[in-house]
């Protein structure tokens, strides 16, 4: 595509890129934790930094991605479509949007707190190395998982101004949106199980086959509502955010009802429409519930 491509299209088209909708997976947790550090509303200031902060860190790491994997897209018909493979927007444009991206995070978490600017490189390790380990392990869906659920970790440093307070609660919460995110991860990687092994890349699914890649995945979902659940004690949550995982739980059980080895025609239905209305109701709730109280 040609430098004379509208900015407007090029924005579109940039945001598809980097699934820009899928924010709403990581957000609410950090601005659940954001809250609980701040024991209330946090400033409009910190709020701001941090909102920006997780676009621009989840941009990046969603552009490095599409960077490092243009190759093995190219060779798999479900992602052979992506705007690096068939040119649609350049391999400089997105090495410069990474970039800019990176620097934007960077210039918040100093804008932030010293604490955050100097954790600042080891998230980016992890946002922009979980990228590589699909192509030596299996275990590459924990590193998605992590690249996630540093956020309420994040966050707390932002709203606490630093690693202070009940560490425990912002570690706990962050395993949780680990857990959840590798068992809908190892779920979304089914649909590549063949192909993965064609390449000789890594995957739970490529390595256990499809119905047990989905019991590991059921697995890491029981363990991630134990985990949402163990927040509520820790952090003062009462019922209306128990309701909430509980609701989630039965959204996570409907998720792994509607896919089954037999048929994946479903995965993006739980992947993109489940997960989201978790996050976005468990978070909600938290962040009600802490802000009631």
């Amino acid at each position: 595509m040609t430098d004379a491509v509208p900015l407007a299209h090029r924005l579109r088209l940039v945001l598809e890129m980097v699934r820009f909708s899928h924010s709403v997976f990581a957000l609410p947790f950090a601005l659940l934790s954001l809250v609980l550090a701040a024991g209330g509303v946090p400033s409009a200031r910190v709020l701001g930094l941090v909102v920006v902060a997780m676009v621009a860190a989840r941009s990046a790491a969603m552009a490095f991605n599409r960077l490092l994997d243009r190759d093995v897209d190219a060779e798999n018909p479900r992602t052979a479509g992506r705007h690096l493979v068939v040119g649609s927007l350049s391999v400089g444009f997105a090495w410069a949007f990474t970039a800019v991206c990176v620097g934007v995070f960077v210039l918040c978490a100093g804008l932030l707190n010293p604490t955050a600017l100097a954790l600042s490189p080891v998230v980016l390790a992890v946002l922009l190395g979980y990228s590589t380990l699909k192509r030596f392990t299996s275990g590459a869906h924990f590193g998605v998982g992590l690249a996630l659920g540093l956020s309420p970790l994040g966050a707390w440093v932002a709203g606490a101004g630093g690693l202070v307070g009940d560490l425990r609660v912002p570690l706990v919460l962050g395993a949780a949106v680990l857990l959840w995110v590798a068992g809908f991860d190892v779920i979304y990687a089914c649909q590549d199980a063949d192909v993965d092994r064609r390449l000789r890349l890594h995957s739970i699914p490529a390595r256990l086959g499809v119905p047990r890649a989905l019991r590991v995945a059921a697995l890491c979902h029981l363990l991630c509502i134990a985990a949402f659940v163990a927040v509520a004690p820790l952090a003062g949550l009462r019922w209306p955010y128990l309701v909430a995982v509980g609701v989630a739980a039965a959204l996570l059980a409907y998720e792994h009802a509607i896919v089954s080895p037999e048929d994946l025609s479903k995965v993006n239905v739980a992947f993109f429409n489940v997960n989201g209305v978790v996050a976005l109701l468990v978070g909600a709730a938290g962040i009600a519930d802490r802000l009631a109280g």
